[in-house]
């Protein structure tokens, strides 16, 4: 972590960057931005020829966010990729809770049903 984080310059109006461009426009180590790449699935530049990454202005300011989020605003790898998914752990763990409870209340009501229809058959006629 940098003492001292200098303000990102805009980012000009090109259809693509190249990883060196995008290293100084994000302040990022090339070698960060390939290993991001593997982290971040929502991170996919496209490849041409040898394999030289083209970053579109979608990638910059995904690069900017992650970069603030863990530098900036002192985020792991895993509880970045949270905040850029969007997903919550504790909230999904109580979904995950609460399907399981509905599951098991379905199978429950199904079996309760099954009884009943076997006790419907068993009755004398004249019920």
């Amino acid at each position: 972590m940098q003492d001292t984080i200098k303000p990102l310059s805009d980012i000009p109006s090109k259809r693509y960057f190249t990883i060196g461009e995008v290293s100084g426009l994000c302040q990022v180590k090339p070698h960060v931005l390939r290993y991001w790449e593997q982290e971040f699935p929502t991170l996919s530049p496209s490849k041409r020829r040898g394999n030289r990454r083209y970053y579109q202005k979608k990638d910059v300011i995904l690069i900017r966010e992650i970069r603030s989020l863990l530098y900036e605003q002192g985020f792991t790898i895993s509880g970045a990729k949270q905040k850029i998914t969007g997903e919550n752990p504790l909230h999904s763990d109580v979904s995950n809770h609460k399907k399981s409870l509905i599951r098991s209340l379905i199978n429950e009501l199904e079996q309760l049903h099954q009884e009943l229809t076997n006790q419907v058959v068993s009755l004398p006629e004249k019920y």
